[in-house]
């Protein structure tokens, strides 16, 4: 068998000069409860034609985005990507550029790395941002782990509006360490005191806008009162296209801020890979994750690129590092870069004023059905409705219609019972009025 080509007399020899009996062995440290007691439940081996045809028919079941009236979001938005994003992330520049630690050959990674840099500083209103981490969520949990290292307290408070899987993220990234997270409950109908939590022991409160539910926040008062109290303010954002009609987040006082690049430039792919935005104050540079690009001059004066800034355990004593993100989205984060130039100030502002106004007009439209309620009295492209039945079963009713109705919170909570009737809807500049008017209809049918 090519693919294995170890005897089992290679087998133990290895073993041997590692000094275990077996290979169960290698993992004694993984807890009981994790491994499995039987193989897992798949086919036996196949030709590879046969293998080819049957994945092939598991893909086609499927249902692409591009295939259907798609509402779906919930950190994960289906944009318009212009046909040169593609093409240009293909040039030799940056396809033969190598790694960034030798300048001398990487001046087309090191250089667009330097311009996106710029690009998410410029979004967020920050000081200074890295050079991309893996997506918005692990982006997250590092923004908690360097509050803890900057403000030597052991608790982040997470708002009840922040995505699921970003406060899991968080809680991962910290259940080894001395760290209390205090994931406050979700609630669509209300916003709790997030300033009235805030205590001596607090590195850090995380706040989502537009939240989960969609809803928008002025985080101003918020952040003087965390400041107030020696906490730094983590701001979230799942949608990055809302940055360009929304205050920023460094304006109105933000520490850290981590955002979801995945709108611009990337298209959704069935789940990644995603773009994680991390942009920070300059005083705390030195404990940002990952790593930072810089501009310098050659021995002739020409401008060139380095890499400035790079903690991680492959460069540092383990001890001092600021992470252990051993890469970076690096073609994402190109792709990210190459799509936010072409658009520009301009073209980016129009781009979030017909998200918004289109779901203006839809949330408008979902008013009026008899028995749907828009819990919202802010949103960008994104608000949440309350059905007259569980919102699980209407998206699947709607499904034999080429319809993607949006997503249940059910899904993201499926252990709250005060979620199940509510639909999380968002709408881009990719739905037409077709797609408006026939997700209306359906509605207004099943309903």
């Amino acid at each position: 068998m090519r693919y294995l080509p170890h005897t089992p007399a290679d087998r133990q020899a290895m073993l041997a000069a590692i000094g275990v009996k077996n290979i169960d062995d290698l993992f004694a440290d993984v807890p009981s409860q994790v491994l499995l007691d039987a193989p897992l439940d798949l086919p036996m081996h196949a030709g590879e034609m046969v293998v080819e045809r049957a994945l092939t028919a598991m893909a086609g079941r499927n249902m692409p985005m591009g295939s259907a009236a798609s509402f779906l979001g919930a950190g994960a938005y289906r944009h318009h990507v212009p046909a040169a994003v593609d093409h240009l992330i293909q040039r030799s520049e940056f396809l033969t550029a190598y790694t960034p630690y030798q300048p001398e050959v990487s001046q087309g990674t090191l250089h667009y790395l330097f311009e996106f840099q710029t690009q998410v500083a410029m979004l967020t209103g920050m000081d200074v941002a890295n050079a991309s981490m893996y997506d918005g969520a692990s982006a997250c949990a590092e923004a908690v782990l360097m509050a803890h290292r900057v403000t030597k307290r052991d608790k982040a408070i997470l708002c009840g509006g922040l995505h699921p899987h970003y406060r899991e993220a968080a809680e991962t990234a910290v259940q080894f360490i001395q760290f209390e997270i205090d994931a406050r409950p979700a609630d669509p109908d209300a916003f709790e005191d997030m300033a009235a939590l805030i205590d001596g022991e607090t590195a850090c409160i995380v706040i989502q806008t537009p939240d989960l539910f969609g809803r928008l926040h002025d985080l101003r008062a918020l952040a003087e009162a965390a400041h107030d109290k020696g906490a730094l303010l983590v701001v979230v954002v799942t949608e990055v296209v809302s940055l360009g009609a929304l205050t920023s987040p460094g304006e109105m006082g933000a520490d850290i801020v981590v955002a979801e690049g995945q709108s611009i430039g990337n298209a959704l792919n069935f789940g990644g890979p995603y773009l994680g935005l991390f942009a920070t104050r300059q005083k705390y540079v030195r404990q940002m994750p990952g790593r930072l690009c810089g501009e310098t001059v050659d021995e002739a004066g020409r401008r060139g690129y380095v890499l400035t800034l790079s903690t991680r355990e492959q460069h540092i004593r383990r001890e001092k590092a600021t992470s252990n993100i051993c890469t970076n989205s690096g073609l994402c984060a190109l792709a990210f870069c190459i799509h936010l130039s072409l658009l520009g100030e301009t073209g980016l502002r129009q781009l979030a004023q017909i998200n918004h106004g289109r779901a203006v007009a839809l949330a408008d439209h979902l008013a009026d059905l008899d028995g749907v309620e828009v819990l919202n009295d802010s949103f960008f492209n994104e608000f949440t409705v309350r059905l007259p039945r569980p919102a699980a079963e209407v998206v699947e009713d709607l499904v034999p219609r080429g319809i993607l109705a949006g997503v249940p919170l059910s899904r993201l909570y499926p252990d709250n019972p005060a979620m199940a009737d509510l639909l999380l809807v968002a709408t881009t500049e990719t739905n037409t009025d077709e797609d408006v008017a026939a997700l209306i209809n359906a509605l207004r049918e099943v309903l």
